[in-house]
């Protein structure tokens, strides 16, 4: 018997578990997957982010971030962060952060994959492992969230997939840049150790190279330099949600629903909804955790859905030429991302 159960031992799960046991509540981390656990996503945290993970005792190194740049090749508008800066840093290099501090502060593992979820009135059991309480951070495709009855079908229109390939490549900028083609957006995010991550957002199928090859500025950038990593799939990103708890479980992070990564806003949402998940239960008000759930996404989900619907439609060649225009709208837009 544990207090809290957390399946998934990605960056969320493990920022879950740390909250968790700061709170005094004893933790097992369920997870298949052994070493650090990469991910195609576009690797910077948002200024928000920081502060979050400080309060965990996490401070992983990378390349700060100073702002964001859209360009489609023509057109250039950029805004640099109000609130402090971002942080481009790989995945496995913030998971191996997290697993530290979750180790150092006593989380159990167990390296066990969850098919079912039992419920009664007072527990939950997955994996052979009964709790009071369990956090489903299983990622977009969530068994948890199917096997307790809250996921909805995502629409068929307008998925949108991930790629990303890390290249030998001194960074040539401190913020991130997003490149809107004809074939999707690629984000160039520094992550330092001479390196920069290079992420597509786009429709399935979508070739990697002729993506890259579609922004001639960023090609250039690139041609001579040597792959560093494989490239790694990820989506559909949009994902639904009835409601965040059911019972004696809470979904965090993707599990928990989520909109498109165009805004980069991933990882920050769901160290937010960590915090706030075990906050609910460390006040024996786990109902409190949907209201807060909604509050803390709320801009998130606003935003997002109208960027994406327009990134993935008519207006896509319309957002770098208007953003341009309204440099002070586009900043104002940074921002409510960035906090």
């Amino acid at each position: 018997m544990t207090d809290v159960l957390v399946v998934g031992g990605g960056p969320v799960g493990l920022a879950a578990a740390i909250e968790a046991r700061l709170a005094g509540f004893s933790v097992v981390v369920v997870e298949p997957r052994d070493g650090p656990i990469d991910k195609a996503c576009g690797e910077g945290l948002m200024p928000g982010a920081l502060p979050l993970l400080s309060r965990l005792g996490v401070d992983p190194r990378g390349f700060p971030l100073r702002g964001v740049t859209y360009t489609d090749g023509r057109r250039s508008v950029s805004h640099a962060f109000a609130s402090g800066h971002g942080l481009g840093v790989r995945r496995t290099t913030l998971h191996t952060a997290l697993y530290d501090r979750a180790t150092a502060l006593g989380v159990d593992f167990q390296s066990s994959r969850v098919d079912s979820v039992t419920q009664t009135s007072s527990s939950v059991t997955a994996a052979g492992i009964t709790a009071s309480w369990m956090l489903a951070a299983d990622g977009l495709h969530s068994t948890v969230a199917e096997a307790v009855g809250l996921h909805l079908p995502a629409p068929r229109s307008r998925r949108r997939y991930g790629l990303r390939r890390h290249f030998h490549v001194d960074p040539w900028s401190d913020n991130i840049e997003v490149h809107f083609t004809r074939l999707g957006e690629v984000y160039v995010t520094p992550t330092g150790d001479g390196m920069v991550g290079l992420a597509l957002l786009a429709p399935r199928g979508t070739d990697f190279e002729a993506a890259i090859a579609a922004s001639p500025a960023l090609a250039e950038r690139v041609a001579s330099s040597e792959p560093a990593s494989d490239l790694r799939g990820a989506g559909p990103f949009r994902q639904r949600t009835r409601r965040r708890v059911a019972g004696r479980v809470l979904l965090v992070g993707d599990a928990s629903g989520y909109v498109d990564a165009i805004t980069g806003e991933g990882l920050r949402l769901g160290l937010d909804q960590a915090r706030v998940a075990i906050a609910a239960l460390a006040a024996g008000r786990p109902n409190d955790y949907e209201r807060d759930w909604l509050r803390v996404t709320r801009d998130f989900r606003v935003l997002t859905s109208g960027l994406a619907a327009a990134a993935s439609g008519p207006l896509h060649g319309a957002i770098v030429p208007l953003a341009a225009r309204l440099p002070r709208v586009f900043g104002a837009a940074v921002e409510a991302l960035a906090e």
